[in-house]
């Protein structure tokens, strides 16, 4: 409606020059190809979540109908095929109009040495069975797929830099970040404090046991006075066909666990963590915790303790923070909401941390320091008591429905 609503307003040159923009999240085609009749199967395809980093907040490239854009990687090193295909130009009709370059876009990120023609690429999936996962085998786990009937078996591996082969395959990786990451930025890989972690299938093709790129982990080792490091989460991705199978928990706990049996580290955090992460992690890190003796059953409902946060950082390298989310989870998976006082007892945990002083002292400082003093008698007035009460019930609501889905999770495994 909107887009007719648009073209309605428009004089009959625009509404020509309408015709030739396309999607480019609907105009990428991606793959992971494995035989070569995935190249013809529409089933293997799937697309951005995103493209502005390349084609502008809108998403949209103009100069083109029928605008195809084929990015198809093989399976497990990822080479390369990468076609532009469409139906007609603008320049065909119009001599002074000039299409956007959307060649030259993806040429920017995707590294040199890819195939443009079908064969060639086609001759690369022979190769494929030379192909063997990066760096240390860390663990190693099953899925079983309901559709084919079977156990799908992966393997979760431990890279860093100096293994042969893996800077030029993280340069092909990392193109997906700008696809399905919406602030992805490629990192700095000459810098020796990054640990890169990464997941793979193990499928048969013609009696050979290959390997396909499944997701990965970026990690970067911060120095924490006077001898510790705190691991950050950088980069993590999920490639759109694996996604769904429970293979980022794997990696998450598979992570924690390589950093537990480092004494050098303090505790592992996150740079920005998405929604998305943020339920990940509360379900790997209550996954870990539920059997600590800590957090036992009788001794949720006497609260937070001192206990519970040294425990979870010396066994699982988990800050405190994180540690009382654990808790809150797993007190409430044991609380009776349905009698009154307990589920009162709980809420009032909750909100005494959600409400936190000690954070609406610091915003109170930073307005005083930012604001002139008639500013800040204005603000402080509309702070009203009431909607302060609302806005606390809301923040409970909401993370009652999330710690509810973590509990429900743990039930299904």
């Amino acid at each position: 409606m909107q887009q007719c609503t648009e073209m309605a307003g428009m004089n009959p040159m625009e509404k020509k020059l309408a015709e030739y923009k396309c999607d480019t999240n609907e105009a990428i085609s991606l793959k992971l190809v494995r035989f070569a009749d995935d190249l013809e199967d529409e089933s293997t395809t799937f697309h951005p979540e995103y493209s502005h980093q390349l084609y502008g907040d809108d998403e949209v490239a103009f100069g083109y109908k029928g605008l195809q854009i084929q990015l198809y990687y093989s399976a497990g090193n990822l080479s390369t095929l990468f076609k532009v295909k469409y139906s007609a130009r603008v320049t065909e009709k119009f001599d002074c109009v000039e299409p956007d370059d959307v060649e030259g876009k993806i040429r920017e990120i995707i590294p040199a040495g890819f195939s443009c023609n079908t064969d060639d690429f086609t001759s690369l999936l022979e190769k494929e069975t030379n192909f063997k996962p990066f760096g240390t085998l860390l663990h190693t786990y099953n899925v079983h797929n309901v559709e084919e009937g079977e156990d799908f078996t992966y393997q979760i591996h431990k890279v860093d830099l100096s293994c042969p082969g893996f800077r030029e395959y993280h340069k092909r990786l990392q193109t997906f970040l700008m696809w399905f990451i919406e602030t992805a930025s490629f990192i700095d890989v000459d810098d020796d404090r990054w640990d890169f972690f990464l997941v793979f299938e193990k499928y048969n093709k013609d009696g050979e046991t290959l390997f396909a790129t499944v997701g990965y982990m970026t990690v970067y080792n911060y120095y924490v006075y006077p001898d510790k490091t705190r691991p950050r989460v950088s980069q993590m991705l999920i490639l759109p066909p694996f996604q769904g199978e429970g293979h980022g928990a794997q990696l998450l706990e598979a992570v924690h666990m390589f950093y537990c049996n480092l004494h050098k580290v303090q505790d592992i955090t996150a740079e920005d963590p998405s929604e998305n992460y943020v339920k990940l992690r509360d379900y790997v890190l209550v996954k870990l915790c539920q059997t600590l003796p800590s957090f036992s059953t009788d001794k949720l409902p006497l609260g937070f303790s001192d206990d519970m946060a040294t425990e979870a950082r010396e066994k699982f390298k988990i800050n405190k923070k994180h540690a009382r989310r654990v808790y809150e989870i797993l007190r409430l998976r044991v609380t009776d909401m349905s009698d009154e006082t307990k589920a009162r007892d709980y809420r009032l945990e909750v909100k005494k941390r959600l409400f936190a002083p000690t954070k609406n002292q610091r915003e109170m400082t930073k307005m005083m320091k930012c604001l002139r003093p008639e500013e800040l008698a204005s603000h402080i007035s509309q702070m009203d008591t009431a909607l302060q009460q609302e806005e606390l019930e809301k923040s409970y609501q909401e993370l009652l429905a999330e710690y509810r889905r973590v509990i429900e999770r743990l039930a299904q495994a």
